[in-house]
């Protein structure tokens, strides 16, 4: 039976931590008036048929802070490169010279990082109900397993070990958005 609880907890251990690395990666997509390449992370452009990723279509550099060119290795990618960078909703608009495309990153009003800043704690939101719906699942498999037989004591050893490892997790996600909302205000 100990065997099965401790199942239980590591299961919902790597899927609260599955959690906070979603939360890291949409936390990284919010630009912080940086030209960053993960910006264009999740943005699909149809190559022959298939949605395939910006990266693996183009070379993606930064040239500086405020500047990201886009070099397709195929010169008719140009066009649905564009469409897809402006379909995404980055906020930039994409400038195709015929061989490039160049994104200019406008400077952050005080409006727009507060704007970021919201946007980064909805997401940091999202994380805290991944993670506590992974505990919810948890406890009710230990309440499942007391049913079945298993002590009242292990049961609630276990429910404290999953509320434990759920209000670290819950901190670590704070820390993450406060380090986000600190990065995003600074001008």
């Amino acid at each position: 039976m100990s065997d099965t609880i401790e199942n239980i907890i590591k299961h919902a251990g790597e899927n609260m931590v599955k959690a906070i690395n979603h939360l890291e990666d949409e936390i990284l997509k919010v630009r912080a008036g940086k030209a960053s390449p993960q910006m264009l992370d999740g943005l699909t452009v149809e190559y022959y048929g298939a949605p395939t990723p910006i990266a693996q279509v183009a070379n993606i550099s930064v040239v500086d802070a405020r500047t990201i060119t886009i070099q397709p290795w195929e010169k008719n990618m140009l066009a649905p490169i564009e469409r897809s960078i402006m379909a995404g909703n980055i906020g930039i608009t994409p400038q195709n010279d015929g061989v490039i495309i160049k994104l200019f990153l406008p400077p952050l009003t005080e409006e727009r990082r507060k704007e970021f800043v919201k946007k980064v704690m909805a997401e940091g939101e999202h994380g805290k109900v991944a993670v506590r719906n992974i505990r919810r699942d948890a406890m009710e498999q230990v309440r499942k397993l007391q049913k079945d037989g298993l002590s009242e004591d292990l049961a609630k050893e276990a429910e404290g070990r999953i509320q434990v490892m759920t209000d670290k997790k819950i901190v670590e996600i704070d820390h993450h958005c406060a380090a986000k909302e600190k990065e995003l205000l600074t001008v």
